[in-house]
């Protein structure tokens, strides 16, 4: 069965929690002793509905303050699709959890109240959405019962976010418009009766036409070693076998390969999955490739097309979404994780912190705190092999570890 990666964003009380648990309930998805849960808190809070946020809203603190802290992730699934939904807090303080969530997500859904329309936060989760490269996004705008379900008010805010998308650089992203009152279920799952000038779909219907294959960014083919396989029995004497995963675009048997970062050119002989034999490994299929010289390959290396080669360097400049509570400044060293390859990096120049509303940078910034975003340079001890991340968003991202602490610090994007 497919499955398809969703991050939410919104303000606080846009009402994210509440249109996922609505989204459980109306597709059967809650558990009897959950549901039951929902109904037994609503009551005794005096409500006259079912508080759907109880649904994901797991930290006591979160339920206590009706608010979303922690990245929550959730299940669910149709005859067609399994969805898994990462509910992200919309604080600016919590930034850095956003961006975790939308991270390994193929399609973001950005609440909006309706009666606020576009404010500042938006502007905010819009931009991580584009950095991170998220190929799909659903504006939902909430609340709509709120507004006496009102054409214009919903025209009125698609018109404020179109202005905000004319500052995106993303030019294959697709924007969805669904107006929805997630605590009444209009337009969830079910069509609204109140809203008969909407025609387009519910939020279920459109999530069900997203073709998971193509909401990942297509690019160069790819193929980090993860494994190398010498099984060394009698059947197999001189097996030499290079598992891993294909990205970016796809690998077939006879392409010439050039395996870095030793640079030997040869071809691709054999591709298996398991025990069956293939002609072509797909992009995001899980492989074990063998070539037809018996070159030296090792764990962290590479095998990229002969035509298709990335950047291989010591430097390298990068957006860097800062997650730690100790400041990245000038000299300070990580090390960094790039794909499977870890090396060392030295910080050698924050250039300019990046506002994430759109209004612009700010030089001269001495070290970024939690929740910066900033374009930052780096001196490496050995070369990576990597693309631009909005070329490739796998091989354009890595992770800084703190060698003190062994704690993730931050997130980058290359540039």
């Amino acid at each position: 069965m497919e499955v398809l990666k969703i991050a939410t964003a919104g303000s606080v009380d846009d009402g994210k929690s509440t249109l996922i648990g609505r989204l459980l309930y109306d597709t059967k998805s809650l558990t009897s002793d959950k549901l039951e849960a929902i109904e037994r808190s609503s009551k005794q809070k005096g409500y006259d509905y079912l508080d759907f946020s109880l649904a994901t809203d797991g930290l006591v603190a979160e339920r206590e303050q009706g608010i979303t802290i922690d990245v929550a992730h959730i299940y669910f699934s149709t005859a067609t699709k399994s969805y898994i939904i990462a509910d992200t807090p919309g604080h600016v303080e919590y930034t850095r959890n956003m961006v975790t969530g939308a991270s390994t997500s193929q399609v973001a859904i950005i609440l909006i109240d309706a009666r606020h329309g576009v404010i500042e936060q938006t502007y905010r989760h819009f931009f991580i959405n584009n950095l991170l490269r998220v190929k799909d996004v659903i504006v939902a705008v909430n609340k709509m019962d709120l507004v006496d379900f009102s054409e214009e008010r919903y025209n009125e805010i698609k018109a404020e976010f179109q202005q905000l998308v004319e500052k995106s650089d993303y030019e294959d992203q697709s924007i969805t418009f669904i107006p929805v009152s997630a605590l009444k279920g209009d337009n969830v799952v079910e069509k609204s009766d109140v809203m008969s000038w909407y025609s387009g779909d519910t939020l279920l219907e459109h999530l069900e036409k997203i073709d998971t294959a193509d909401v990942y960014n297509r690019g160069k083919a790819r193929f980090p070693v993860q494994y190398v396989i010498r099984p060394k029995t009698e059947e197999y004497h001189d097996y030499r076998g290079y598992a891993g995963k294909v990205y970016g675009g796809s690998i077939s048997v006879g392409d010439e390969v050039v395996v870095l970062p030793s640079e030997t050119k040869t071809k691709v002989k054999e591709i298996y999955f398991y025990d069956k034999q293939y002609e072509t490994a797909a992009r995001r299929s899980s492989v074990t490739l063998t070539l037809e010289n018996d070159v030296n390959v090792s764990r962290g290396d590479m095998i990229v097309k002969a035509d298709e080669l990335p950047k291989v360097e010591k430097r390298l400049t990068a957006t860097i979404s800062w997650m730690d509570a100790k400041q990245l400044v000038p000299g300070s060293k990580y090390v960094l994780q790039h794909g499977v390859n870890k090396v060392l990096a030295k910080v050698s120049a924050i250039n300019n912190k990046i506002n994430p509303d759109y209004s612009g940078i700010e030089t001269d910034v001495e070290g970024l705190k939690m929740n910066d975003i900033a374009s930052v340079s780096f001196q490496l001890n050995k070369p990576i092999f990597f693309d631009a991340f909005k070329e490739h968003r796998t091989n354009g991202a890595f992770i800084l570890i703190d060698p003190q602490s062994n704690s993730t610090s931050g997130v980058g994007f290359i540039e």
